[in-house]
């Protein structure tokens, strides 16, 4: 893939949200849109040794506000980040952009996003009924967090 196209790519996503495109956001947006895992700051830090600490922390920052980026809080008290895919591929309604699961490999930390374009929609319904008919009527989810740990496929042999 030549080198300018993540930043090509990048900067049209930045744009499209909204954003002032950045060398700092592009780099960044960049490397969270190849990676195939949420990525913590240091290891997207190590990914661009040249940005200094707190301009890539700005840099994930935006990229959270405008939604194009989310943060993954772990039982580690470790931020990870990834896209937001459900943004990336064009859909913008609001508080349903992070709403799917993770998985957590419990050996080496890593946090794997599982997208599915069908699953927050239906993810949601369903532990909205689940929860109604637990609690009761009234109870209104409006965030879901949903991990699954276990080994990933590095970890399992």
């Amino acid at each position: 893939m030549p080198a300018d196209l993540p930043l090509l790519s990048a900067a049209d996503l930045l744009r499209d949200a909204g954003v002032r495109p950045t060398g700092a956001r592009q780099k960044v947006l960049g490397v969270l849109l190849h990676s195939q895992r949420a990525l913590t700051h240091l290891d997207v830090q190590d990914a661009l040794p040249d940005m200094d600490r707190v301009t890539l922390y700005r840099a994930l920052d935006c990229l959270t506000d405008a939604r194009l980026a989310h943060k993954i809080s772990g039982d580690d008290r470790v931020f990870r980040y990834s896209i937001g895919h459900e943004q990336v591929n064009g859909n913008k309604h609001g508080s349903s952009q992070h709403q799917h699961g993770h998985f957590k490999c419990t050996r080496c930390a890593k946090v794997f996003c599982m997208q599915d374009t069908q699953q927050p929609a239906a993810l949601r319904r369903q532990l909205q009924i689940n929860l109604e008919s637990t609690l009761g009527q009234g109870f209104q989810s409006h965030d879901i967090e949903l991990t699954i740990k276990g080994w990933c496929p590095d970890c399992s042999h």
